[in-house]
């Protein structure tokens, strides 16, 4: 009866460790990020606020790798600007050297924050 106790008890702690490291990696790999449009981060594009390219560069390349399982390393990444509405694609280097695009949509767009998401190849 103890051993089975014990049985239980591992398999139970095991079950909810892998439930924790799930929930954990898809809380920090999400690919969706909305951004205040401010003084630091706001350009103007044919007269409509747009989101600075290197506001979204940056934030899609701490994003891009989140965690050491998640998506591959990149670095240089550089974008255009985010406009409501637009695709556009980033790129950047893998640590190997080889070139990566890394699509970015604009989601939602207001006169106060842009949402945007970008697709991890």
């Amino acid at each position: 009866m103890q051993s089975t106790r014990f049985i239980v008890g591992v398999i139970g702690g095991a079950t909810a460790a892998v439930a924790l490291g799930a929930l954990g990696t898809h809380l920090l790999s999400g690919t969706q990020s909305t951004t205040e449009l401010d003084a630091h981060s706001t350009v103007t594009v044919d007269g409509h606020k747009a989101l600075s390219a290197d506001i979204v560069a940056g934030r899609a390349q701490s994003r891009y790798h989140p965690l050491p399982w998640v998506g591959d390393k990149v670095s240089g990444v550089t974008c255009l600007k985010a406009v409501a509405g637009a695709t556009v694609t980033c790129t950047g280097r893998k640590s190997d050297g080889t070139a990566v695009d890394i699509p970015v949509t604009v989601v939602k767009a207001s006169a106060d924050s842009v949402t945007w998401k970008f697709d991890r190849s």
